[in-house]
């Protein structure tokens, strides 16, 4: 019986060698995922589907399909879940945001809208909920945020 224990104990500090030896990562398709990354992710996302990982110098994400619709899961290095992301329609915009879109961004069109659910728990400085908005004309290409006060707030220049 010490005999088994002993080899089971011996090959369990193998196991955590070799598991800190690569930094804990885990090769997905070209990709170092982190474990505590993959193990989060497949706790919190059970029933996702056509799974792909990338992996950044900040963040890992994972684009996946749940009941048809696409979702992109975020990671930092650490392997810490940030949030999540998935489109939705533009009448997810709030009409008080949607009419100051139209005063400030008039020769816009609504591109795409992207609600952004952060993890508040690694960061309590960040709104729960943001929606993503890009806007484009001719000539330009913009993001815009809405906070979850229905504030418009520039976030970037894509063009």
């Amino acid at each position: 019986m010490k005999k088994i224990f002993l080899t089971t104990a011996i090959a369990a500090l193998l196991s955590v060698n070799v598991f800190a030896a690569d930094g804990g990562k885990k090769n997905d398709g070209g990709t170092n995922v982190s474990y505590v990354a993959l193990h989060g992710f497949t706790v919190d996302f059970a029933d996702a589907k056509d799974v792909n990982w990338t992996v950044t110098k900040n963040t890992q994400k994972a684009t996946f399909t749940v009941d048809g619709v696409k979702k992109t899961a975020f990671y930092n290095l650490n392997g810490e879940y940030l949030g999540l992301t998935q489109r939705v329609d533009a009448k997810a915009i709030p009409a008080k945001t949607m009419k100051q879109i139209s005063k400030d961004y008039a020769g816009y069109d609504i591109n795409e809208v992207i609600v952004y659910q952060a993890n508040t728990d690694i960061n309590s400085n960040i709104d729960a909920t943001s929606y993503f908005v890009d806007l484009k004309n001719d000539k330009h290409e913009v993001l815009v945020r809405i906070t979850q006060q229905a504030n418009l707030e520039f976030f970037q220049q894509v063009k």
